[in-house]
């Protein structure tokens, strides 16, 4: 779809200035952007899905839904859905893969994806092919998610969620043959610590191949990189109810 495709703007991990705020990006192909309906805010509307297609910016595949009013949309295409499939986002929705209702109406037990942290801010969790968040519990106004990372926290009963797990669950298993593959993906190499010198990195230096030589690894900036890094008085801390694995 023309209109639902524009190209993507080349930042190379760059700042307005020019500066190189996030490394090891650069010198991917020049590719169109999708414009994925993450927010499902089309309500009480039912949707035919009439392609599956591939998305060169994400790793799962996207489905072209046609509402009853004409407009056409992406959407995050799960496990499951077929070709000609009725899809619709809505309180009455049944719980069928490719549907969106609220939490808060979805069984325990229920593979939810492309969840939304607050009510009406669009889909954060679970977005990556072959991941699904897990509904758990229900508590007051809140419902308990275990995350793809194993991270069980609460999320509000009026966010919404869409039913199912996403496909392309084989890109788990994808090999990279060679490096140059990864450069047209837009990576640039990652060099290790240990392998520059002291001037550049705090684990560099030493002879012959020397350790980190410090009690904690660090970032190349001098942070703590080693067990949790979290904040310890983040905001969002008491809607953790237990901690992803490390």
């Amino acid at each position: 779809m023309k209109n639902l495709k524009f190209i993507k703007k080349k930042n190379s991990g760059r700042d307005v200035s020019g500066q190189v705020v996030v490394r090891h990006q650069g010198g991917e192909q020049k590719r169109f952007l999708r414009a994925i309906d993450l927010n499902r805010d089309k309500k009480n509307m039912e949707g035919r899905v009439i392609a599956i297609e591939y998305d060169p910016n994400r790793t799962v595949d996207i489905a072209l839904i046609q509402y009853q009013d004409g407009e056409k949309r992406y959407i995050l295409s799960p496990q499951g859905l077929a070709l000609n499939q009725v899809v619709i986002s809505s309180e009455n929705a049944d719980i069928k893969t490719g549907n969106t209702l609220p939490l808060r109406l979805i069984p325990v037990g229920t593979p939810v994806h492309n969840v939304e942290l607050y009510p009406g801010q669009g889909g954060k969790f679970a977005r990556s092919a072959g991941t699904a968040a897990l509904v758990t519990a229900y508590e007051d106004h809140f419902v308990h998610l275990k995350l793809p990372s194993g991270e069980v926290r609460k999320v509000r009963g009026e966010s919404f969620a869409t039913v199912g797990t996403l496909g392309n669950v084989e890109w788990k298993n994808t090999f990279f043959a060679k490096a140059g593959t990864k450069r047209l993906m837009g990576i640039r190499p990652t060099v290790r610590g240990v392998a520059q010198n002291p001037r550049s990195h705090p684990h560099g230096g030493g002879e012959g191949r020397s350790g980190i030589g410090l009690k904690y690894p660090k970032t190349y900036t001098g942070r703590r990189a080693v067990g949790n890094t979290r904040k310890r008085k983040k905001y969002s801390n008491k809607f953790i109810l237990s901690r992803r694995k490390k």
